[in-house]
């Protein structure tokens, strides 16, 4: 929802009265009587009307529906979802790192993507990946459901992360990481990462 001021929210109800063909007082304009079925209707869009416009006024929101999101593809089973996705998510090299958060996030929906999309932001305004010529590298060593959640996946990795220009990462041993997969079905019997939650 995007936050408005109190003078545009005066505004867009003034706009969106004038819109409907309605004055402030919640009367047609038109001089022409409307059959019973059309007056009910103009009633009930007049109310709904005014409850977004007391809303509105009461919050300086103007509610909108979110935008449906559609993946870019998808796989043929949860599981190749969360395994080609953990890999992608895991494997990069400063020259990659951003690339695959956005692929990432245009695979994905929802909190995952939001997430990618963040990362990549995030990422894109770090110099010191670059200079440091960090990397990340690893494998996916487990896929498990988690017991009593529809659809969430528990993913081990072992991963390492090294670097080529500087020795903050010299020495440093493989690590153990798990994180929570929720997959979501989409087009074509397809699935996706709808919700993705590094746990260390």
């Amino acid at each position: 929802m995007r936050s408005l001021g109190a003078p545009a929210v005066a505004a867009v109800a003034a706009v969106l009265l004038a819109g409907c063909g309605l004055g402030l007082g919640g009367s047609p304009t038109s001089t022409h009587s409307a059959p019973a079925p059309a007056r009910a209707a103009a009633a009930t869009a007049t109310a709904r009307l005014r409850a977004t416009v007391a809303r509105a006024q009461r919050t300086h929101e103007i509610p909108t529906p979110a935008p449906a999101q559609k993946a870019l593809g998808g796989w043929r089973s949860p599981v190749q979802a969360v395994q080609v996705f953990a890999q992608w998510y895991i494997n990069w090299t400063a020259d990659t790192v951003a690339t695959h958060l956005r692929v990432l996030s245009q695979a994905a929906i929802g909190q995952a993507r939001s997430a990618m999309t963040l990362a990549a932001a995030q990422v894109g305004h770090d110099s010191s990946i670059a200079l440091g010529g960090i990397a990340n590298s690893g494998a996916v060593e487990a896929i498990a459901p988690v017991t009593g959640q529809d659809d969430v996946y528990a993913v081990v990795t072992r991963e390492r992360t090294t670097a080529t220009h500087t020795s903050a990462y010299q020495g440093l041993r493989p690590g153990w990481h798990v994180t929570l997969a929720t997959v979501t079905e989409v087009d074509g019997g397809l699935w996706t990462i709808s919700g993705w939650q590094p746990e260390n």
